[in-house]
């Protein structure tokens, strides 16, 4: 049997903080749990207005000791239809933004972004 769907789970420095940011991108809250007064689970997931449409989903969990960008060695793929204004509503939100490229495989454009843990976001241009 084949799977239903995957979903990544990321250990972050501070799930509220990744909660925020990961709103941005018009991720919403679905589920979390609390320790101790402080998100230490969340489930965040794009809205969907088609059934039939594969959400965005995210798991971000409390990391168990320091978060170093520098070992992050796993990217985040999104797709967007219109990179321009993503990237101006970024930009106005203070996240620092990638200019939009044209990289072989998504000759459509391509955005980059660093998550608060140094994550790698890239958004593919929908068209």
């Amino acid at each position: 049997m084949p799977i239903d769907a995957l979903t990544p789970y990321a250990h972050v420095a501070d799930v509220q903080r990744s909660v925020d940011f990961y709103g941005l991108l018009g991720l919403e809250l679905r589920n979390s749990v609390e320790e101790g007064g402080k998100l230490a689970w969340a489930f965040v997931t794009s809205p969907s207005a088609d059934p039939n449409d594969a959400p965005a989903r995210l798991m971000l969990a409390q990391a168990d000791g320091p978060v170093d960008a520098s070992q992050q060695a796993v990217l985040f793929y999104c797709w967007a239809r219109d990179l321009e204004s993503l990237q101006a509503e970024l930009s106005d939100s203070g996240v620092e933004v990638g200019d939009i490229t044209q990289p072989f495989y998504m000759p459509a454009g391509e955005l980059r972004i660093i998550d608060p843990d140094g994550y790698v976001v890239l958004v593919g241009r929908l068209s």
